[in-house]
């Protein structure tokens, strides 16, 4: 055979075989489970759920003492110093905080061991006794992961509490658990004085930053210190550990609270291990040359569950937050380096709101160039995509090499340029956003699916599953189970997949609800086996390979006037990727036939279209108000919903622009930036009402 036609050949075969193959590839297996009836499947790894990748080691504290004993001298915790402080004014007179951030300082496993043996310490001797609870109420930072650990070798209960919390939520939080010490910032701080009338426990309160406030000083009867304190006296006086067993409770963790006041979730060692564990088998070749960007809230189960396991394996973290995460971030001053381009970070978490903004963003930037640097923007993602859909065209070396050069490694300096893997969750991931990220940052997504109440574990993508929505198969810690709800109309024996509410199984399902006999009851069961079943609430079905694919949720879903079902929190999904949206409620009211929406508009999008509209306006919210920005924001809400194939009574009739933003300190979303929908409800029941009137 001619050698050149051979040569031209064989890499298409190669492709060919590989693609096949990959869609061949068992990634769930059928599961032999108990308990409820059901549809089970387990990880294609390991026929027996996970407990520990770690011989001998049965806790969070033995997993991070063997850590800094294996890496003494490796680089663990990095803080950026911080330079300057500048205070600018916009044009409309509004001022904004603008840092200038200076490189990482960093300590190393060893350092850090130090730090935590001496806060646990200082811990006892200021009188904090192991049958107590403290609470760690501040932002991600490296004193953050400092208390939790020294709190973990004294055997010491942790309730985690959101920075961005209400004086409502945060004293309910602190009551139920009956916390003594709180552990928190300096700005946190000011809001625990605020609330202090409320707090019927709490005796001492650590500061994480040495400037605390006088009048925190001066009044509530209790002993407030400053986290370097607490160290010194722990130095000055070392106290021996007191471990954990692996069924003590390590963490209560209140969730964020989309409905009503928050839920105390409590996880043994046991439980956040199997998690920890089973992602570290994921996630290929995870180890010390890592480098993990945190920025996400540690009061979140995917934060404190990623930064335990880059601590197991050898790799660094470094701390920086939302708004300093790139060059263009709020809070970074013109000019000045953002967290990710100073770190150069290799693995993120992520959730669905943070990757969106990184998205448009991207995408702003090419529309506003225009011209040639948009053409070629445009071929270069239009050829990778191709490739990664299964044509071989652009898939082999030169032209992929090409294109990195010419156009998406400027798309991957801006986090950093070495991103090797993302990890999404705490929300559903567009289809569109998964793919921004596969083609322009060069690096897997990987999708997984978990809730507070299974600490993060459930699901996980596989590194070389391309395909999008989906949440790949169960992690080797879980169980993954579909029963049917004859209700919603979903069945395990539906064709041509197997669809029901998803339960998890498994040791990283906990113990339940904290005070809370009756709700635990109500979604935690455990089988003649032993395992333990959390019952979600959502709704799934799993496709041949194994995999999960979330499609509805029990609460979400409201009766429309003629009998039609919306799915509220799958229309918002395929709503938000639209670029004039920041954010977006769907409502539907069981007296109408037709929904409504309210919407966050995106700011610099809604400007940029109102520039090329020609509509001239005074204020932001005066242009919001105008009936042809109201047009053109649905027109464009109703453009995503035809490309998600949505039926015509789950696209919004009408909709409200809103000026200001959703964000955790409004009240209107969470800390993971899930919308409160309750609190929405009642906060714009004026709009709506106007809506349904008009």
């Amino acid at each position: 055979m001619n050698p050149y036609i051979v040569g031209a050949v064989f890499p298409l075969i190669v492709l060919l075989l590989r693609h096949s193959n990959n869609n061949r590839k068992r990634r769930g297996l059928p599961a032999d489970v108990a308990g409820e009836p059901g549809y089970a499947v387990r990880n294609h790894r390991s026929a027996s759920l996970m407990s520990s990748a770690w011989e001998g080691v049965t806790t969070l504290a033995e997993l991070f003492e063997r850590a800094c004993r294996e890496h003494q001298h490796r680089l663990l915790l990095g803080t950026r110093v911080l330079i300057s402080t500048d205070i600018e004014t916009s044009h409309d007179g509004r001022t904004f905080e603008k840092l200038h951030l200076g490189e990482y300082q960093w300590l190393t496993y060893g350092k850090v061991f130090e730090s935590v043996c001496s806060f646990a310490s200082g811990l006892a001797v200021l009188g904090h006794l192991r049958e107590e609870r403290a609470a760690i109420f501040a932002d991600t930072r490296e004193r953050w992961f400092i208390a939790l650990q020294g709190c973990f070798r004294r055997n010491v209960t942790v309730v985690t509490i959101y920075a961005s919390l209400g004086q409502e939520a945060l004293s309910h939080s602190l009551n139920e658990t009956e916390v003594t010490t709180v552990i928190c910032g300096r700005r946190e701080l000011k809001s625990l004085v605020d609330t202090c009338g409320q707090l019927d426990s709490v005796k001492r309160v650590i500061c994480m930053d040495d400037d605390i406030p006088s009048d925190a000083l001066s009044a509530h009867g209790w002993v407030v210190t400053s986290f370097a304190d607490v160290e010194r006296l722990g130095r000055e006086n070392p106290v021996d550990p007191d471990l954990p067993l692996s069924a003590d409770v390590a963490v209560i963790m209140y969730t964020s609270g989309s409905t009503g006041l928050p839920k105390g979730v409590m996880m043994t060692h046991g439980n956040v291990l199997a998690t920890v564990s089973s992602v570290m088998t994921i996630v290929p070749n995870l180890g010390p040359k890592d480098v993990y960007l945190a920025y996400l809230p540690m009061a979140h189960i995917l934060e404190l569950v990623a930064e335990n396991l880059i601590a197991s394996v050898g790799g660094c973290i470094g701390y920086g937050t939302p708004l300093t995460l790139t060059d263009t971030s709020n809070k970074i001053k013109k000019g000045k380096q953002g967290d990710a381009t100073a770190l150069m970070p290799t693995v993120m978490a992520a959730v669905p709101a943070i990757l969106d903004r990184v998205r448009d963003g991207v995408f702003k930037k090419v529309n506003a160039k225009g011209g040639l640097s948009k053409k070629l923007f445009d071929l270069a993602y239009a050829r990778r995509l191709q490739a990664i859909k299964g044509s071989w065209f652009g898939a082999w070396g030169l032209e992929k090499a090409l294109w990195q050069f010419l156009v998406f490694r400027k798309v991957q300096a801006i986090l950093g340029g070495r991103i090797r893997f993302i990890l999404s969750g705490g929300a559903p991931l567009s289809g569109d956003t998964q793919r921004f990220i596969n083609i322009c940052l060069g690096a897997p997504i990987g999708q997984g699916y978990g809730l507070t109440e299974t600490c993060a574990g459930g699901t996980f993508s596989d590194f070389d599953d391309t395909s999008v929505g989906r949440v790949g198969p169960p992690l080797p810690c879980s169980y993954i189970k579909l029963i049917d709800w004859s209700e919603g109309g979903y069945s395990t024996n539906d064709s041509p997949m197997p669809r029901g509410e998803i339960v998890i199984g498994g040791p990283n399902v906990t113990l339940g609800y904290f005070k809370n006999e009756e709700k635990t009851k109500e979604s935690y069961k455990v089988d003649e086996r032993g395992t333990r079943w959390f019952y979600t609430g959502d709704i799934g079905r799993i496709h041949k390979d194994g995999c999960l694919e979330i499609i509805d949720r029990k609460k979400d879903i409201v009766k429309l006037q003629h009998g039609e079902y919306v799915s509220l929190g799958k229309v918002e999904a395929a709503l938000l990727v639209s670029p004039l949206v920041d954010n977006i409620m769907l409502h539907a009211d069981p007296f109408h036939s037709y929904c409504v929406a309210l919407v966050p508009v995106s700011h610099p999008a809604l400007e940029e279209w109102a520039s090329k509209q020609g509509i001239p306006y005074s204020e932001f919210s005066d242009l919001c108000r105008k009936e042809e920005t109201v047009k053109g924001v649905h027109a464009s809400l109703v453009k995503e919903a035809k490309k998600a194939r949505l039926e015509k009574f789950e696209i919004p009739a009408k909709i409200k622009l809103l000026s200001d933003p959703w964000t955790p300190d409004s009240g209107l979303v969470t800390a993971a930036l899930k919308i409160k929908r309750d609190v929405i409800r009642k906060t714009f029941q004026e709009e709506l009402s106007e809506l349904y009137a008009s």
